[in-house]
C-alpha cells in the first residue's frame, strides 16, 4: 500500500446514496465511509479538482430506485462547473454515461475513487480508469461494502472488511491503493471545469 500520494485532479465519489448510508440497508461501516468520503470531497473542492458525484439508477423496487429517498445522495452536491452528478445503470460509471467525456474535457490525468460497494462499482470502475490510462488512486478507509451471507460447502460469512481489501488487491499493481483517505491530496485540473 501506497502511504503517500502526488495531487490528483479529480475525486469520482461512487453511489454514495441514502440508502446506503443509513437505514435496513446501511453498509456496516456506513459512518466511516461517510466521514472518510466527506473529507475527500472538501480537500477536493477546497483546491478546485473536479469532483463527481456517481448515482445509481437501481431497478424497480430497489432501494435505490429512481426518485425514491434511498436513491438521493447522501453528500450535497456543490454548485459550479468543477462539481458534477453522473447518473449510472451499470457497476462501472465510464459505462454509457458521460463520465469519460467530463474527465477528458477537464483535462483530468489522475483521479481518486471513493464510495460503495468495494467488489462491484468502485473495483468496476477504478479498473476501467486505469485501462483508461489514468493515473488513480483508491484509498483504502473510503469505500465499503456488506458482509458476504455464509454458503453452505463455500465458506462461512466474509467480513465486508475482508471484502473490501480483497477487492482492492488486484487493483495494487496499477492503481495507488492507499491506507487512508487523509493521505490523498488534490489539485486543480488544467481547465475550469467539464
Amino acid at each position: 500500500m501506497t502511504t503517500h500520494t502526488s495531487p490528483v485532479q479529480a475525486l469520482v465519489v461512487v453511489d454514495v446514496q441514502k440508502a446506503f448510508t443509513g437505514g435496513d440497508c446501511a453498509l456496516p461501516d456506513a459512518a466511516r465511509l461517510v466521514d472518510r468520503t466527506a473529507g475527500l470531497i472538501a480537500r477536493a473542492r477546497s483546491a478546485g479538482a473536479l469532483v463527481v458525484h456517481v448515482q445509481n439508477d437501481g431497478d424497480p423496487g430497489a432501494p435505490d430506485e429512481p426518485g425514491t429517498p434511498g436513491w438521493e445522495l447522501h453528500h450535497p452536491v456543490g454548485s459550479g462547473p468543477a462539481e458534477v452528478v453522473v447518473r449510472k445503470t451499470h457497476d462501472d460509471a465510464f459505462q454509457d454515461t458521460a463520465l469519460g467525456d467530463l474527465l477528458t474535457s477537464a483535462g483530468v490525468k489522475s483521479l481518486a475513487v471513493c464510495g460503495l460497494m468495494s467488489e462491484m462499482c468502485v473495483q468496476a470502475t477504478a479498473r476501467t480508469a486505469v485501462a483508461l490510462a489514468y493515473r488513480v488512486v483508491l484509498p483504502h478507509d473510503a469505500h465499503a461494502t456488506y458482509d458476504i451471507p455464509a454458503e453452505p460447502g463455500i465458506s462461512p460469512v466474509v467480513r465486508a472488511a475482508a471484502v473490501s481489501r480483497v477487492a482492492a488487491w488486484p487493483l495494487s499493481r496499477d492503481a495507488d491503493v492507499t491506507a487512508r483517505a487523509a493521505d490523498v491530496t488534490f489539485t486543480a485540473p488544467p481547465h475550469s471545469g467539464p
